[in-house]
């Protein structure tokens, strides 16, 4: 329930052929620390072209956040994705959305995220596979700071540090 099935450097590492390799045509993405550095309103110009390369590539995307400010949907609405906001994850509502809105099956779907009790737990709960990255910043929500030492001690390392021991990315 606690194991991811891969771990990258961050979400530009990972390939479409990876995704692929893993039975996948759609992808539900984690927004704050997977995608864009937790309170930052710009999006990377890498971030823009990885999801122009796997949109290109015949997937389809989108975002599950628990973040429930306006700023989420914007980013959604900047980068032309669905996204499930206010989504209490790991509880599997906004993942069954996010499939629903798809169109595709769990076992079709990787998640990809920064947080194992949140996206790797809520991406196992519905059957989803799922590919964990570091947080893109050090900056976070004390509660999501304390879980990510519990996460370094059921993980017996980081995230960073599995990323770099056993990328898994294309």
């Amino acid at each position: 329930m606690l194991e991811a099935d891969g771990f990258c450097k961050d979400v530009e590492s990972i390939t479409p052929e990876s995704l692929a390799a893993l039975g996948a045509r759609a992808a539900i993405i984690d927004l704050d620390n997977t995608l864009l550095p937790r309170d930052r309103q710009d999006i990377p110009a890498s971030v823009r072209a990885w999801l122009g390369g796997l949109k290109d590539a015949g997937f389809s995307v989108c975002l599950v956040s628990n973040n429930w400010h306006r700023r989420a949907r914007e980013v959604a609405a900047e980068l032309g994705l669905p996204i499930v906001a206010k989504a209490v994850k790991p509880l599997p509502f906004a993942f069954w959305r996010a499939l629903k809105l798809l169109g595709v099956r769990a076992q079709e779907c990787v998640v990809i995220g920064d947080q194992l009790f949140t996206d790797v737990l809520g991406a196992r709960l519905v059957g989803c596979r799922v590919v964990m990255v570091p947080p893109r910043s050090s900056h976070d929500l004390p509660h999501t700071l304390m879980l990510r030492r519990l996460e370094s001690l059921i993980m017996g390392k980081s995230a960073a540090e599995r990323a770099r021991e056993e990328s898994s990315c294309g």
